[in-house]
């Protein structure tokens, strides 16, 4: 099932020693407009904290092939190791164990009700864990789910690598087709426009809401996990949405 994404991977790590293999998210400073890119770098372990200068320093260390990444509405980090433990760090770095005993976790994404979205790439399947940490199965009998993102109505996306689709999920669990044909797609990230943005072998796609693709960048050689955040601003319309960060290295950079 793997011998695939094992290829892929084991040329990657050879080609781009030391290459950070993960995603990156934007996590917006308190009070302030300024963003700091925190980044997790699955060959060394590490999580690491950028300001916009590009001054960097270490917000975590000593994890197992860090993937995912994705903060809840109050400020927390969550990571996921493909080891199969998701672990949560506070914005001071404090860390604990959010879930453990998953089966390849890799994408990641919160609902507008706090429930983190889990895509497990070896159980071919995602997983949905309330801010509780009570676990239920969302969807099943996936190809090889990655990249996960929402949509302002709540609609969850699944890029699935094996299959070359991305599948849409309506709250209830109702699936379908979104798009197909694609090159391993990977990561997934919603504009506030809401047009989707994927990667895809080389490439950058955006699709429209009704389904329109167009290539947004092509000809990159490792293609990039995508995170859009929203920045709060002090001002009557409450929320400006702004672009946001990559994420180094996808979900098929498992080392061999």
């Amino acid at each position: 099932m793997k011998t695939k994404f094992k290829s892929i991977i084991r040329a990657a790590y050879h080609s781009f020693s030391g290459a950070v293999c993960a995603g990156a998210v934007l996590l917006i400073a308190s009070g302030a407009p300024a963003q700091n890119l925190f980044e997790a770098d699955w060959s060394s372990g590490n999580i690491y904290e950028f300001t916009p200068g590009g001054a960097r320093s270490t917000f975590a260390s000593g994890l197992s092939e860090p993937y995912g990444l994705a903060f809840n509405s109050a400020g927390d980090l969550f990571v996921a190791t493909w080891g199969g433990t998701i672990y949560e760090f506070t914005p001071g770095g404090a860390q604990s164990t959010f879930a453990s005993g998953l089966n390849g976790p890799i994408g990641l994404a919160f609902n507008g009700a706090g429930d983190l979205f889990v895509a497990n790439y070896d159980g071919k399947s995602i997983t949905e864990i309330t801010p509780g940490g009570v676990e239920s199965t969302f969807a099943s009998g996936l190809s090889g789910p990655c990249g996960l993102a929402f949509n302002s109505a709540g609609d969850l996306f699944e890029a699935d690598e094996i299959s070359g689709n991305i599948y849409e999920f309506t709250p209830g669990g109702v699936k379908s087709t979104f798009a197909s044909g694609l090159d391993d797609p990977g990561g997934l990230a919603f504009n506030s426009a809401g047009d989707l943005f994927a990667t895809s072998g080389g490439n950058i796609y955006e699709f429209t809401p009704g389904g329109a693709q167009s290539t947004f960048a092509s000809g990159l050689n490792v293609p990039v996990d995508l995170a859009f955040q929203t920045v709060p601003e002090p001002s009557v319309l409450g929320l400006l949405a702004v672009g946001a960060a990559a994420v180094l290295g996808r979900c098929r950079r498992h080392k061999a």
